[in-house]
């Protein structure tokens, strides 16, 4: 068995900050991190090769992932399989420094 792995880029419009609502919202988008995504026992018969089964999960998964507004962005930067005991780089850290997972990766369904 395996998991799939979406990773993320989220931005942020500090020009909607000061933004009185008139006129065009000023844009002044900063990086600001991301998030992992996992669909754990993630089954790759859906199609012929795993790689196209990745593709059609996760833009099955998109519209739950993304976002998109004047304030806020969230965009899919990568996806794999990866094998199911597989730590994100975060949780790996949590594990080597406080000794147990408080915030996995986002666990979604497909």
């Amino acid at each position: 068995m395996a998991k799939l792995l979406i990773t993320t880029q989220v931005y942020e419009n500090y020009g909607a900050h000061d933004w009185d609502g008139e006129g065009e919202c000023p844009q002044r988008w900063k990086a600001k991190g991301g998030n992992d995504y996992v669909v754990k026992k993630f089954k790759s018969n859906r199609r012929p090769s795993v790689a196209d089964s990745a593709t059609e999960a996760v833009m099955g998964l998109r519209s739950q992932i993304e976002c998109d507004d004047r304030f806020y962005r969230e965009s899919i930067i990568d996806f794999r399989v990866v094998a199911d005991d597989y730590l994100t780089e975060f949780e790996q850290s949590q594990l080597d420094y406080e000794g147990s997972i408080r915030y996995p990766a986002k666990e979604l369904a497909w």
